[in-house]
């Protein structure tokens, strides 16, 4: 279309501007011819007026012309690649001003064609995610070109051991705006053991409205979106090397332990069953002679002077008939003594076992009980040799074993004092009246040479 402008009054040029096509991003140009019909000679500023006029320039700006003469000016068009340039037909108008008669000032106007340019900008973020079965991505979209667009997403993937879901699946997209669109990928099956899987995709994104035009196919605008989902597995490598661990020591613990703590339970139990020696050296009360006398003594008493409960060792009697009639063996026999002591708060008890004449008793364990949980002092002595002080409070069972037994001469005396500070709380949970210790001393019980 080629528009035209008669002369109104004296100095107003005759005017057209040839239409014009142009591409974002490129140049182009079309020119304006100005008449001078006046009789004068007339000086002309040109101006661009309108949406063009941001890119587009007129050379030269100014002309001076005779009457009756004329003169043809380019008007240069510059558009920016860019969604503000937007495509279709914009209006281009030049002002033409006279210096001399102002008031005839023209506008003449022409159509500029816009042409469209398709341009995303995408971007998938993270590039690399780690789960067992799926993973999320963020996808972010641009409209960088100067028409609207409807995006759509494809992903690829080498294999077929991932499934995808866009949540939009679609973005509808003016020019210079952004948007979001999230990707969920999520794997067939597990990974139990072993290395972890890696699963690279690619993300193609589409604008399917340049398909609407005839003038051109539908086309990707960006080339595809590179990232990996890694499928770590179920149990790590270090959970299985513990796993391994554990079941090495439990393995050696059916293979050592085990026969050995029952190797132990078994001796202790036939040790339970078999009949405890008496100190003279018979069984069960029976002497050590031929017959069958049925003799017993109980040796427990109370010594003159003494204070708590003495309980010797079980001794056997002479009243077998065809023995010796003395108890006595030249072998030393196993034998055990508990004193037992009770005594109020603030006070000082002593109990005592006396060895009995003609032997020697080796002591080898002793076993402390506080099962109260007494406050207090205990002394144990054998003889005139003290073996230990301890405070009640720091223990509620106590045992001493020696390899060599502490040898206790005839008459002697296995003594416990306990100074009781403060009586305990046993398992009933009323404190007691009184502090209640006992010892158990045992070892052999052996003749003495003559």
């Amino acid at each position: 279309m080629t528009p035209s402008a008669a002369s109104s009054g004296p100095g107003a040029p005759g005017l057209d501007i040839p239409a014009v096509t142009v591409t974002p991003g490129g140049t182009a140009s079309t020119s304006l011819t100005v008449r001078n019909d006046s009789d004068i000679v007339e000086a002309y500023t040109l101006e661009v007026v309108g949406d063009c006029k941001a890119w587009a320039t007129v050379e030269p700006e100014r002309v001076s012309l005779y009457p009756g003469t004329s003169e043809t000016v380019t008007i240069r068009l510059d558009p920016p690649r860019s969604p503000e340039v937007r495509a279709g037909d914009v209006p281009l108008g030049i002002r033409v001003l006279p210096a001399e008669h102002p008031e005839a000032v023209t506008v003449p106007e022409t159509t500029v064609h816009i042409e469209e340019f398709r341009e995303l900008r995408a971007e998938l973020l993270p590039r690399r995610r780690r789960g067992w079965l799926r993973g999320r991505y963020r996808l972010a979209v641009r409209n960088e070109g100067n028409s609207p667009a409807r995006v759509v997403f494809t992903p690829e993937q080498p294999g077929e051991e991932l499934r995808f879901g866009f949540t939009p699946g679609e973005l509808q997209l003016e020019p210079g705006e952004s948007a979001e669109t999230r990707l969920r990928v999520r794997t067939g099956k597990p990974v139990w053991f072993g290395k972890p899987a890696v699963w690279p995709f690619i993300v193609r994104a589409t604008d399917t409205g340049a398909a609407e035009s005839a003038e051109r196919p539908q086309a990707l605008v960006r080339p595809p979106l590179e990232a990996e989902f890694v499928q770590i597995p179920v149990f790590p490598k270090w959970l299985l090397a513990v796993l391994a661990a554990l079941l090495a020591l439990v393995m050696a613990w059916f293979a050592l332990v085990r026969p050995a703590v029952r190797s132990a339970a078994k001796q202790a139990a036939n040790e339970v069953v078999q009949p405890r020696p008496t100190p003279g050296g018979g069984q069960n009360g029976q002497g050590p002679g031929a017959g069958s006398g049925n003799g017993t003594g109980t040796g427990a008493g109370s010594r003159p002077g003494g204070q708590g409960t003495d309980v010797a060792p079980d001794t056997g009697g002479g009243g077998g008939s065809g023995g010796d009639g003395d108890g006595r063996t030249g072998a030393g026999q196993q034998s055990s003594a508990t004193i037992d002591v009770q005594t109020s708060g603030g006070g000082n008890k002593t109990g005592t076992y006396l060895v009995p004449a003609g032997k020697v008793f080796g002591v080898t364990d002793i076993v402390v009980a506080n099962f109260q949980g007494d406050e207090g002092v205990m002394t144990i002595t054998f003889g005139q040799r003290k073996i230990t002080t301890i405070a009640l409070e720091t223990f509620r069972n106590q045992d001493y074993h020696w390899v060599t037994p502490i040898k206790i001469p005839e008459g002697a005396d296995v003594t416990v004092n306990v100074t009781c500070a403060k009586p305990g709380t046993p398992a009933t949970g009323r404190q007691a009246q009184q502090c209640h210790e006992v010892l158990n001393v045992s070892g052999v019980l052996s003749d003495t040479k003559r």
